[in-house]
């Protein structure tokens, strides 16, 4: 792989140790995958941050970065869900000794010059690249959210990974950064028209048939932000899917060359409702309804307002988002209809990150498929899966 003289002075050390040892990272990158050179980015967004993934021996690695103040995020950089609601753990029955750890982990990452907004969905705080700018991001949804909706270019990137490439401001040129390797591999026709966690379960099917290659959805109605988003985290929760085309939707579908794709699948209505049904794993009624996998935009929380508004919720809710979300949610009165129903808006963290299998839960209700899949893999937890009206109870 070419590097220029100014980079070759940073894998030397000549610009500080945390340079020196991200460059490592990216140039062994850049060897494995065959990259020709390095290329500059315009933002990144790291993966890695709860404890409950990365525990006592990352929260050390990152400690010891951020020891040198030469190292620092140079392009603009956010933080993927941590563990915890970092200012109210206490509030929502988190461990205390896991928040602790969990705010220094962030804390960490601060002094490295990373954002401590925190957030899978980082296009909705302010972290928005532009069509074709080349970046590193890592959260599985966001990477299909900004390739597939945004068109910005990047490869599914690990922390460490894309850690590196904020400091450095570059990342590999290879993969999903290159316009030939964003062409279509699948056509997948879908004969029904999907609502709400319908886009899920389509996600969640492609998702097991085509593995890492890229999906051309040809739909029977137009998918808004929020069923892309919950379409494309779905795609590469149960697949691995960073990049997906819809027809007159996504901004590359038009050059996504779909007559080559080699492969052909068709959907129906009733692959939909099989899918939603085996997607749930017991008939015990949910105790906590978990929402906002991946975090929940305002108009999400708009529409759950609606919905809860002068009634009592029987089961417990949360509704997981960023803060800056939330205070948008705060400001327009959605947070206090929520908690005079009895529900909460949570900040930072998921249900799949945090340590929920240790907070007295034993059932979640999902309209995530990505949490569907994930929670009872990696909580051991029981998962019930429907749209937000049906898993909400009312006393």
């Amino acid at each position: 792989m070419h590097l220029t003289k100014k980079e070759e002075a940073m894998c030397n050390g000549e610009y500080g140790e945390t340079i020196r040892k991200s460059m490592d990272i990216l140039v062994a990158l850049g060897d494995i995958y065959g990259a020709s050179e390095l290329v500059d980015i315009t933002s990144a967004q790291v993966s890695g941050v709860s404890y409950k993934t990365i525990g006592q021996a990352g929260l050390e690695y990152l400690e010891d970065l951020a020891k040198d103040d030469k190292g620092v995020a140079t392009v603009t950089s956010t933080l993927n869900p941590p563990g915890t609601d970092l200012d109210n753990w206490d509030k929502f029955g988190f461990p205390e000794e896991f928040s602790i750890k969990q705010n220094q982990i962030v804390d960490a990452y601060g002094r490295l010059g990373i954002t401590k907004t925190c957030t899978c969905t980082p296009y909705l705080v302010g972290n928005v690249p532009r069509f074709k700018d080349h970046i590193s991001w890592s959260e599985s949804s966001a990477v299909a959210f900004v390739n597939s909706v945004i068109g910005a270019r990047t490869n599914r990137e690990g922390g460490p990974g894309a850690l590196a490439a904020a400091i450095v401001g570059k990342t590999p040129l290879y993969g999903f950064h290159l316009p030939e390797n964003r062409t279509a591999d699948w056509i997948i026709n879908v004969d029904t028209p999907l609502s709400g966690a319908d886009f899920g379960a389509l996600g969640y099917i492609v998702g097991q048939n085509v593995g890492g290659d890229i999906p051309y959805f040809v739909l029977e109605n137009t998918p808004d932000n929020n069923d892309l988003k919950t379409l494309g985290a779905a795609l590469a929760s149960s697949g691995s899917v960073a990049l997906y085309h819809v027809e007159d939707i996504t901004p590359e579908f038009d050059v996504a060359d779909k007559n080559n794709a080699f492969e052909k699948l068709t959907i129906t209505k009733e692959d939909i409702l099989e899918t939603r049904k085996n997607l749930t794993t017991t008939n015990k009624e949910a105790d906590l309804i978990c929402l906002g996998c991946p975090h929940a935009s305002l108009e999400e929380i708009k529409k759950v307002s609606e919905i809860v508004k002068g009634k009592t919720i029987k089961n417990k809710l949360w509704i997981c988002t960023s803060i800056s979300v939330k205070a948008s949610a705060d400001r327009m009165g959605y947070t206090k209809t929520i908690e005079d129903a009895g529900g909460n808006i949570v900040c930072d963290t998921c249900m799949v990150v945090a340590p929920i299998e240790d907070m007295g839960f034993k059932v979640i209700g999902v309209n995530s498929a990505k949490a569907a899949n994930y929670v009872p893999s990696m909580c051991g937890l029981d998962v019930v899966y429907g749209d937000v009206e049906e898993l909400i109870q009312f006393e």
